[in-house]
């Protein structure tokens, strides 16, 4: 029951005079956290105590143009949240639905008019599209339920009136917004509906009106249920394009883009839609993408359309490998545009870790949908055109060229793998040509290429190129005056060996092991890291024969280990950890038995230190200590108490996720690297990625703890299976779902193993079946919830 004092206040704020209710909205967007504070209690009383007079005063304040602009901005966005039926991000799990039940049939009329009223009344146009969104979530309430007859009978006229564009405008956008709910509803009227986006489209004087006709075009054309109803909207693809065309040639290229995005959008959802008028489309995008006089994100989304039509071989299978002359063209605009790329001395000195230094725009691009080009159209029509364009760029006399062909051998590589295997002696020739140029940027390229192919073409080609490939390696490390070159290099190494048999690598470890031990002693942390990366790799690939090399090898890496420990050598000290585990599984139990104790003794001291919530040391000891498990055995056991308490911490870290509506204009820190965001239906999920991967390593290294130690692990099972059974249903990441899956039988086998052999701290067989009675039925029924049938299967 609300006081007597909240009641005169309610009063006060909703009675016929504005100004009280003006200043309410106008302290809601105060920059003081208290006044706002105070602002948003009264605003959530009234809100529980006057649902309808609060409702019907925002929707006046909205709809009165003698109320200030960003007040009626205000109270636009604040009708929406109250309309809307999910509840905002910083709403709690208890916040209240939407008002519009719990308003009166005539108070639900009056709020319906003054919406279109606001509308009609020309706002500004930030203003009308928080209208708009306002009618939208209103209307996508009540449509279903055909309670708002007058709605579409007002949208129809507006959309219909070139005299008065701003409404037009605002009506189409609504179009668009609702197609999802009233596309049924449409069918009887799709005719009509045509004829108008057809004059919209073809605004004479208003791209704003053209813009919102395509969009809500291109919305509809997704949501009509059968083919036939989307073949009656056809014959507006011309008119949709000129709306593009129109915006390019009058200079207005933000409007260019909006069109774009739409289109790549349609390409996307409904590829068959452009099927007729195929070439005649593709054939405008690429003129887009190849005018390099108009702005980079415009070309840059011209190129995604057509990559995005590449790309949706499932809805329209084949229909770019149709024509190759648009491929061929597609793949000269991209190798043109790594050509961005200038000289950055701060790529040169390496004392950072920016290896895009001197990158533009167009290169990153350009990267990446040569990958995603190759992967859709694959090497029979990719492998012909690059043969045609590689020698052309491998002659000229910049060496900007020679290493946008390169890199475009590289991107290439994964989806013509098969193609390229054919012509590998002339692709391995035309790169190991990269490492004799005199620019290093070209040396670089040439190195990355080699490093790519010996993932995507190995193990071919390191079975029939070592002879040439190590050796130009090594000599790589030795480009002192180039330490990125030299750390690329190493990384290489790392690559090639991968695919690598200890037969192949075994003649070359003394040359190689020797030069990256130099590069160990001498080089800057950034070439001493990708050194470390190597050894550790050469060590994983050539197992025993690694033995001729780790006296020599160990105690650098321990000095690493106890002495590299300022701030910025924080990633050099874990990949040393990293080598070290690694090097000591190669060598096995008994040659790394001394230093191991030594190792661990540090490592245990690290635990115990507080680290920054980025600290790379956290996840890489998290691997080190499990590698030194597995190589140690169940000698392992008496560091198990150090080892697992920090590890069941983070295996049971809470996913960092905030949630927001997906039209809302909260931005989800879309600048931070570490925060990777989603869209599922209405919702915008933005998720903290650093916090699941380090859950996730521990939650593999809890499964590797359990399958190495066996019964030794039997202590844990108690603490362990109540934290990873339910990660079986973790929705956020795959990985701690897999995690979780596999640990499961290890769990089992474990508590099976200790009470056969009497080391079950006295419990007998009904334990086991009590842990399996608890582990069965939730893997059951995780299959069925997040795996479905097909996983079941591989399980």
């Amino acid at each position: 029951m609300a006081s007597a004092d909240d009641q005169a206040a309610a009063a006060a704020l909703l009675g016929g005079d504005p100004a009280a209710f003006d200043a309410l909205l106008s302290t809601l967007m105060s920059s003081s956290n208290a006044d706002r504070a105070a602002a948003e209690a009264a605003f959530h009383r009234l809100r529980s105590s006057h649902p309808e007079p609060l409702a019907l005063r925002l929707a006046a304040s909205l709809s009165s143009p003698a109320t200030p602009a960003d007040l009626r901005a205000m109270a636009a966005v604040l009708l929406r949240k109250l309309l809307s039926p999910t509840p905002s991000s910083d709403s709690s799990s208890t916040a209240p639905g939407p008002i519009w039940p719990h308003l009166s049939p005539a108070g639900q009329s009056t709020l319906k008019s003054h919406l279109l009223s606001a509308l009609q009344s020309d706002p500004p146009k930030p203003i009308a599209k928080k209208v708009c969104d306002a009618i939208s979530e209103l209307a996508a309430l009540l449509l279903p339920e055909n309670v708002w007859g007058e709605l579409l009978p007002f949208l129809f006229r507006a959309a219909s009136g070139p005299d008065a564009p701003n409404l037009q405008e605002s009506a189409l956008l609504i179009f668009a917004r609702l197609s999802d709910y009233i596309a049924e509803s449409l069918l009887d009227h799709l005719m009509t509906i045509h004829n108008l986006l057809a004059s919209a489209l073809a605004h004479p004087t208003s791209p704003d009106v053209r813009i919102a006709a395509l969009g809500a075009a291109v919305n509809l054309v997704q949501c009509l249920p059968t083919n036939a109803d989307r073949d009656k909207m056809q014959d507006l693809l011309p008119a949709m394009m000129r709306a593009l065309t129109d915006c390019l040639n009058s200079g207005q290229e933000a409007s260019a883009q909006e069109a774009l995005e739409l289109l790549v959008e349609l390409a996307g959802a409904e590829p068959r839609f452009l099927r007729r008028q195929i070439a005649d489309v593709v054939g405008a995008m690429l003129q887009v993408a190849e005018a390099a006089q108009l702005e980079d994100g415009t070309r840059h989304l011209a190129v995604e359309f057509v990559i995005t039509l590449a790309e949706a071989r499932e809805r329209a299978p084949g229909m770019m490998r149709r024509l190759p002359q648009f491929v061929g063209r597609l793949f000269a605009v991209l190798m043109q545009m790594l050509l961005d790329v200038e000289e950055d001395p701060s790529w040169h000195t390496a004392e950072a870790e920016d290896e895009d230094a001197g990158e533009g725009n167009n290169y990153g691009v350009a990267q990446e949908c040569l990958d995603r080009l190759a992967i859709a159209i694959g090497g029979n029509a990719i492998v012909p055109i690059a043969s045609e364009l590689l020698p052309q760029y491998l002659s000229a006399p910049e060496w900007q060229k020679h290493h946008a062909a390169l890199i475009t051998l590289a991107q290439i590589a994964e989806g013509c793998a098969k193609v390229m295997l054919k012509n590998l002696e002339q692709v391995v020739s035309m790169i190991l040509n990269g490492f004799q140029h005199p620019h290093p940027r070209v040396r670089w390229a040439a190195i990355n290429a080699i490093g790519q192919l010996s993932t995507d073409l190995g193990p071919d080609l390191q079975v029939h190129y070592h002879q040439q490939v190590l050796p130009a390696l090594a000599n790589a490390m030795d480009d002192f005056q180039n330490p990125r070159v030299q750390a690329h290099a190493a990384s290489a190494i790392l690559n090639f060996s991968e695919n690598c048999t200890p037969e192949i690598l075994t003649p070359y470890l003394d040359g190689i092991v020797g030069k990256l031990l130099v590069l160990l002693q001498n080089g800057k942390p950034m070439v001493q890291e990708g050194a470390l990366t190597a050894l550790a790799s050469v060590a994983d690939s050539s197992q025993e024969q690694f033995k001729k090399y780790y006296d020599a090898v160990m105690p650098y890496l321990k000095a690493i280990l106890m002495n590299a420990t300022d701030k910025s050598n924080r990633m050099l000290r874990a990949k040393s950890m990293e080598c070290i585990s690694l090097v000591g599984m190669a060598v096995g139990k008994e040659k790394f038995r001394d230093d191991a104790k030594q190792v661990m003794e540090v490592l245990m001291a690290l635990q115990g230190t507080p680290m920054e919530t980025d600290d790379p040391i956290t996840s890489y000891m998290l691997q080190a200590w499990a590698r030194l498990c597995k190589c140690l055995g169940q000698d392992f056991l008496p560091y198990m108490s150090v080892v697992m308490p920090p590890l069941l911490q983070s295996a049971q870290l809470k996913p960092d996720v905030t949630i927001t509506s997906a039209e809302s204009d909260d931005d989800l820190e879309s600048d931070d690297d570490s925060i990777e965001t989603i869209t599922l239906g209405d919702k915008r999920i933005g998720i903290r990625t650093s916090v699941l991967e380090e859950k996730a390593t521990a939650c593999n290294m809890l499964c590797c703890y359990a399958d190495e130690l066996k019964e030794g692990f039997f202590p844990w099972i108690d603490q362990v299976a109540p934290t990873l059974v339910p990660l079986l249903k973790f929705y956020f990441h795959e990985e701690v779902r897999r995690a979780a899956v596999a640990a499961m039988p290890e769990l089992l086998r474990s508590a099976t193993l200790a009470v056969e052999k009497g080391q079950s701290q006295g419990r007998d067989e009904s334990y086991v079946k009590q842990l399996s009675d608890y582990i069965i039925p939730a893997l059951v029924e995780a299959l069925h919830k997040v795996y479905g049938k097909s996983s079941l299967l591989c399980c």
